[in-house]
């Protein structure tokens, strides 16, 4: 089994969309991340009416990475609803989680993010965001 199908495999397991509460959608969006060392971690998205309680799956495994081992380098990345990422239903981390894993390393620009499953085609942070406004701070 390739690195992608357990990726895959390992994130399905966290979809299973519920409401937590009249407020609070949970396991709609999963992610699965390979760390630095090849561990895997999963996430989910958790969101709330406010808009201020919301968590991407993505930001949720980089979370659980770091707790669980002191990680902060992500070798690969899947994101997905009830299918595998392709051309037609995305998978691609929000901006806001492409600028959380920058600021947690910066060899994170290098992480490869599925694009479409079936093609096997990823690309890297680094071409979704080129001239991130950080660079010169670690450079100081």
């Amino acid at each position: 089994m390739d690195i992608w199908r357990k990726l895959y495999e390992a994130a399905k397991k966290e979809y299973h969309p519920e409401d937590l509460s009249p407020f609070i959608t949970a396991h709609h969006v999963v992610c699965a991340i390979e760390s630095e060392n090849g561990q895997i971690f999963t996430g989910f998205c958790i969101e709330g009416c406010g808009g201020v309680m919301n968590l991407c799956a993505e930001r949720v495994a980089a979370l659980r990475m770091y707790a669980d081992s002191g990680q902060t380098v992500v070798k690969r990345l899947i994101a997905f609803r009830d299918t595998p990422p392709s051309e037609e239903s995305g998978g691609m981390p929000c901006g806001a989680c492409r600028e959380f894993f920058l600021q947690l390393d910066q060899r994170n620009r290098d992480m490869e993010i599925m694009a479409d499953y079936e093609a096997r085609r990823t690309v890297t942070l680094n071409e979704l965001i080129p001239d991130w406004w950080g660079w010169e701070r670690y450079e100081a």
